[in-house]
């Protein structure tokens, strides 16, 4: 066991994975991945049937009906395991399975009332924060398109909608304007130039729920939060093999992915950077991901979809940038931070990230119109 964790969460931990355990004893339980949201662990088992799984605690204050969200991923994984039944791909691919307890729930809770729930391991892959290559970048893309490909025949109306509001730029801008009220802000440098940048850009925020209002963009499934590191790549092939982290999956539009992928993939620093100055979006990463992106996606994609790309590249970097600053000003009380000022830093970065997309826009615009 690893020395993160205390003796009485240990003996917790294993008492939970037991739960979800068919057979074998639990070997290693290691704090996993990077996430804001959820508690999750990598649970190492001594059985040859499965040696790995992935235990989480939801953040119920988050996603307050987690039930939901179990019954969603049981509906759609079940969907793509079918569709790759029926229609095969020359290439690896896998969706992750939703393990049952002892008591055939998809869920269990503990004394204290915490909800854990635990998905199969995808074994033999890894994932990065940040490309290395175009030919990576492409991978990332082909992963989002065939996630998307593969459930863009899963009506939309199947799924719970587990996050009300979750990536609805308006509301957030509007979540935005009452902090700000309830706030009395210090002014620094960085504060202002948050607050100039939000309010230069605030009745631009619609775009995308304006095109879903006049029915130029239609409601799909989205997976809610695609950026770089949810995808896995196989450590022998360095192809990508699966898309998770799949809580957020719902009804939405589908520009809300590929902004967040290109949002977190052409920032070749990282999300986490200090010096958030030299946070710049990389076009030829771009590229490479709408190249992999398209090759799979043009099955479904309209006209209208491909106008309103550059939009999403942008919007979804703006509204990253304006849930960490309305965090920071609300006291961090959404983001898991590591300290007081880290949601400041987190704004800056994306508020960086989209001024150097709005400098590239004829570039961007270029691109998509060359590959379509």
């Amino acid at each position: 066991m690893t020395e993160e964790l205390k003796t009485q969460d240990r003996n917790h931990l294993v008492a939970v994975a037991e739960q979800f355990m068919q057979c074998g004893t639990v070997t290693d339980i290691q704090a996993f991945g990077n996430g804001n949201i959820n508690d999750t662990f990598l649970v190492s088992l001594d059985s040859a049937q499965e040696k790995h799984f992935v235990l989480q605690r939801i953040n119920t204050q988050v996603f307050t009906q987690p039930q939901l969200v179990m019954q969603n991923m049981r509906i759609f994984t079940k969907h793509v395991r079918d569709r790759l039944q029926h229609t095969p791909i020359n290439r690896r691919w896998e969706v992750p399975r939703v393990l049952l307890t002892k008591d055939k729930q998809d869920h269990y809770k503990d004394a204290v009332g915490s909800f854990w729930r635990a998905i199969s391991f995808i074994e033999n892959s890894q994932s990065f924060d940040t490309l290395r290559d175009v030919e990576q970048a492409k991978e990332i893309g082909y992963a989002l398109g065939m996630f998307h490909n593969l459930i863009s025949d899963l009506s939309p109306e199947k799924l719970a909608d587990t996050l009300e509001g979750f990536h609805i730029t308006p509301l957030y801008l509007q979540h935005y304007h009452e902090v700000l009220e309830k706030t009395s802000v210090r002014p620094s440098p960085e504060m202002n130039y948050c607050l100039q940048f939000v309010s230069d850009r605030q009745t631009w925020a619609h775009v995308l729920e304006d095109a879903k209002a006049t029915g130029q963009l239609p409601l799909r499934l989205m997976h809610g939060d695609p950026k770089i590191n949810n995808v896995m790549f196989d450590t022998a092939t360095q192809q990508a093999v699966s898309v998770v982290d799949l809580d957020t999956v719902k009804p939405g539009l589908v520009h809300y992915d590929i902004g967040d992928c290109l949002r977190s993939g052409c920032n070749p620093s990282g999300e986490e950077i200090e010096q958030w100055e030299t946070v710049r979006f990389d076009p030829d990463l771009c590229q490479g991901i709408l190249q992999g992106y398209l090759s799979v996606a043009k099955a479904f994609l309209t006209e209208n979809d491909y106008a309103y790309i550059y939009d999403a590249i942008r919007l979804i970097a703006f509204e990253l940038g304006l849930r960490f600053f309305a965090d920071y000003l609300a006291g961090n009380v959404y983001f898991k931070v590591k300290h007081s000022e880290h949601n400041l830093l987190r704004a800056l970065v994306q508020f960086q990230l989209t001024e150097s997309i709005e400098s590239q826009e004829a570039t961007i615009r270029n691109i998509i119109q060359q590959i379509k």
